[in-house]
Parts: structure tokens; C-alpha cells; sequence
């Protein structure tokens, strides 16, 4: 039995169509990522995945409990762990408060080990935390009761680049320890550290469902680089390239000779001396190909998200974007 099951999910405010027929299911003992640009509808899935919000259509399910009748979603809510995306404790309460209070109702298994991991200021005041306080002390108490299913919204933001390797350490032992993670997120590079599977979210529709290493395959890497000498655009006509963006160096004038009229835009359409695009292919194979150009600076990074969306399911974007209702200012935060 899956952790979490929805079957045509569909949340229809009247005027947007926050979620539109979502269908996907998330494997026990598995970290699954929910992706999409903010306003997709990833926090929509997960308040009506929570009870906060009555689907109009459609089903779901945690830990094999209907989250629409409320007696079995207390069940299936004892077992799990949430954390969103602004986790709203009382301002006026200390961090050791809030822990008492949580310990009270859900129980408290662990929280002497997460506090040494992720170290909030207990005997301060919640309302004089930062923003990455408040996440470590949210993070606490989503764990301290060993819940089977931890749902978590955009769970490092405000925490600093250290915690977010603390924390995806952590993530990666709880799925070995069989504990079910469920997180939304807008950042790629987070994905690819955390993730089994994606589900990809866009205009309130399930784009598409796959492993991480499929996804990031297929999106490529963003290549910059730059050459000592004009390279002839014709080098990159190879599997793998796209969208290649380049220009030549005004040094490059040094090529043409005193009675070549040719203008530096015409030659920057035959040769580029530095240039951008989009790989897809083998970047093993990308620099063998390449060996023969003397290179002064070559970087490889991952695409960005929101170009992940638009080489592989902008088409499809646009076209829901097209048959979506306008979404007023009163609900974007719900979406």
C-alpha cells in the first residue's frame, strides 16, 4: 500500500483551477519531491492532502486512510509529521514551550537528538527568532514523535548552507530507516541532493512523474564557456547541444584581414569566442569534441528549474496556461 495516493485530484476555486485531475502515489520509504514553479499548485495538493481543504473532485489518501472522512484522517494525522512552508508558533512562547506543548499532544520519541542535530534557542522568545530558527524549531517538532510520513513545504528555506546539508543527511537516514518524506520544493539542486522520484506540478497540473536521475538527464546542464581563439559555430552541431547563445570577442577583429569588410555581428554568426548553451548529452563527450580549441574558462551547472519547464513541458504549460481561469489576488497564496 502506498504512503500517499490521489486519483484525480481537483481543487476548483471557481475562479482558478488550483489543482486540475491530479494523479500520483508516493512509495513507503521513499523521498519524493513535488516540483514546480511558486503558484503551480503544490500547496494546494498539500492542504487538501492534510484535511485544511475539501477536494471538488477526485481522491486521496494517507497511509492508506480517505483523508475525507474525518475519523480516518485523525488516524492516518497520528502517524504523520508536517511541516510547512511558515510554520506559525505562538510569537510569545519560548522554543522550549512550543516543544512541551507539541510533546503533549503527538508524544516526544527523539526530540534530544534533533535538538542536538539542528539547535534551536529554546529559552528564547519564538517572536525574537530568525527566519532559519523558526525552521530548525519546526523541523523538531515534525520529527520528535517518529512519524511513518513527514510531509514538508520548501523545508530549508532560511537555513543556512551548513543546515541544508545537515538536513539533507538527515532526510536521506530517515528514508533509510524507512520513514516515508513528501516535500514540495522549487529548487532543482535540492531535488537532485534529496530525491527517488518527482512529480511535476505546472498550472495545477501533474506534468509528469519519474526518477530524479531521468529528470536531470534529460534537462541538461547550462554550459558557459570561453575560447582564446574564434570557434566556429558549426563545432557545436552535436547531439546534445541546444540553444546556443554566443558572441565574438572585438579582439577577434585581429582575424579579418585589412580588406575583409566583414562586420563583427556577421563574424559572431559564423564564430563565437564565448558562448551558453544547453547540454544534454555526454560532457565527457562534449570536451573530447572540444579538444582541439585552446579554452581560457569552461563552467557546467545545472539548468535552472524554470528552463527545465520550458525545454521539456513549456508547450504543455502554455497550453493549460491558455485553459486555466485567471487566478485573483485573494487565493495565490493558496495555489
Amino acid at each position: 500500500m502506498a504512503a500517499i495516493e490521489l486519483e484525480g485530484l481537483t481543487k476548483d476555486y471557481g475562479a482558478v483551477l488550483a489543482n486540475d485531475g491530479v494523479t500520483f502515489s508516493v512509495e513507503r520509504g521513499e523521498i519524493f519531491g513535488y516540483l514546480g514553479p511558486n503558484g503551480a499548485g503544490k500547496t494546494t495538493t498539500i492542504r487538501t492532502l492534510l484535511g485544511f481543504l475539501s477536494p471538488t473532485s477526485g481522491s486521496a489518501r494517507l497511509l492508506g486512510r480517505d483523508v475525507t472522512a474525518e475519523d480516518e484522517l485523525v488516524e492516518a494525522k497520528r502517524r504523520l509529521g508536517y511541516l510547512p512552508d511558515n510554520p506559525a508558533f505562538d510569537e510569545h512562547a519560548t522554543g522550549r514551550e512550543i516543544l512541551e506543548l507539541h510533546a503533549s499532544i503527538k508524544g516526544d520519541e527523539r526530540s534530544d537528538d534533533l535538538l542536538e542535530l539542528f539547535a534551536p534557542p529554546l529559552d528564547r522568545p519564538v517572536r525574537d527568532y530568525s527566519h532559519g530558527n523558526v525552521r530548525k524549531l519546526g523541523l523538531v517538532t515534525t520529527f520528535m514523535h517518529e512519524p511513518e510520513l513527514v510531509i514538508l513545504d520548501e523545508p530549508t528555506s532560511g537555513l543556512d548552507p551548513l543546515m541544508q546539508h545537515r538536513f539533507a543527511e538527515f532526510l536521506r537516514a530517515e528514508r533509510d530507516r524507512g520513514v516515508t518524506v513528501f516535500f514540495s520544493s522549487h529548487i532543482l539542486s535540492e531535488v537532485r541532493r534529496l530525491c527517488d522520484r518527482v512529480g511535476i506540478i505546472r498550472d495545477g497540473r501533474l506534468v509528469t512523474v519519474e526518477p530524479v536521475e531521468s529528470l536531470l538527464d534529460r534537462s541538461g546542464k547550462v554550459v558557459r564557456l570561453r575560447a582564446a581563439d574564434p570557434i566556429p559555430r558549426e563545432a557545436f552541431d552535436i547531439d546534445g547541444v541546444h540553444d546556443l547563445k554566443g558572441s565574438l570577442d572585438r579582439s577577434a577583429d585581429r582575424v579579418r584581414g585589412p580588406d575583409d569588410d566583414e562586420s563583427a555581428a556577421e563574424s559572431a554568426e559564423r564564430a563565437v569566442t564565448e558562448c551558453t548553451f544547453t547540454f544534454t548529452g555526454d560532457v565527457n563527450a562534449l570536451l573530447e569534441h572540444l579538444r582541439d580549441h585552446r579554452l581560457l574558462d569552461l563552467s557546467i551547472d545545472e539548468a535552472p528549474l524554470e528552463d527545465v519547464f520550458m525545454r521539456f513541458y513549456g508547450e504543455d504549460g502554455d497550453a493549460a496556461a491558455g485553459e486555466r481561469r485567471a487566478r485573483p489576488t485573494e487565493v495565490a497564496d493558496d495555489v
